[in-house]
């Protein structure tokens, strides 16, 4: 049983986690994030698409701390309130969506996948970090994922049928778990076997290690299916395009 005080010291690694994972992305890009003590992850020049501007690490960092050093003035800026503790309306922004944190233990047993499942690998390279790229966002590499981001702490892992990958997610250690993000199946692959075959890959790699992250909608429920527990809510606050 989980109880609140187990609860908050998940989703507290959860949400350093996904800070080490958005802090690896900005710097594949170049850019030069920085943690403001405990309280906050920050970028003050403007993420990659999809990536906030700030990450709250503490539910008490007040709106003030997080908005000050960010540029709300252009267009695409994002909060992530980690602990869907803050009131972003009346700064210009607007709730782009609510998730819950989630939780795998270490060792929890994964479903045999079928034969038929795809087969799961590293992506070693880029040319197939484009590949993966096409896969995920359903169309041509738009040079999201850099690929300064392969080996180290950032893993990019392929399920392939046929010899096209059908399926892929990336797993990223930081804070003594690792980090499952950008989770799909296309082509007609089957979502449960996605996770099932990511989850053996990251067990692999990692059998020592929880396994972190967020979702939301029916991705929630399947990450649910495969023994994840939720830890607690979140929440992304875009600047809203007139504000």
């Amino acid at each position: 049983m989980i109880t609140d005080g187990t609860s908050a010291a998940l989703r507290r690694r959860a949400v350093l986690n996904n800070a080490g994972w958005c802090d690896a992305v900005c710097r594949a890009h170049g850019l030069s994030p920085r943690y403001e003590g405990e309280d906050l992850w920050l970028s003050t020049v403007r993420t990659p698409p999809l990536y906030p501007d700030a990450v709250t690490l503490d539910a008490s960092v007040p709106a003030r701390s997080v908005l000050l050093p960010v540029d709300t003035d252009s267009p695409g800026c994002s909060v992530k309130d980690s602990f869907a503790a803050l009131d972003l309306a009346g700064d210009g922004f607007e709730v782009l969506f609510e998730a819950q944190w989630i939780h795998r233990p270490a060792g929890a047993p994964v479903p045999a996948a079928s034969p038929s499942a795809p087969q799961w690998s590293e992506v070693r390279d880029a040319v197939e970090l484009a590949a993966w790229e096409a896969a995920w966002g359903g169309e041509e590499d738009t040079g999201l994922f850099r690929p300064s981001l392969l080996g180290g702490d950032s893993t990019f892992l392929a399920g392939r049928a046929g010899g096209r990958i059908v399926a892929g997610a990336v797993a990223h250690t930081a804070a003594g778990a690792v980090g499952v993000s950008n989770l799909f199946a296309r082509d007609g692959a089957d979502a449960d076997a996605a996770w099932a075959g990511a989850l053996t890959a990251i067990a692999v790699r990692h059998p020592d290690l929880p396994v972190v992250g967020y979702e939301h909608g029916e991705d929630l429920d399947t990450a649910l299916r495969h023994g994840f527990t939720a830890v607690g809510p979140l929440r992304v606050w875009l600047r809203a395009a007139d504000g």
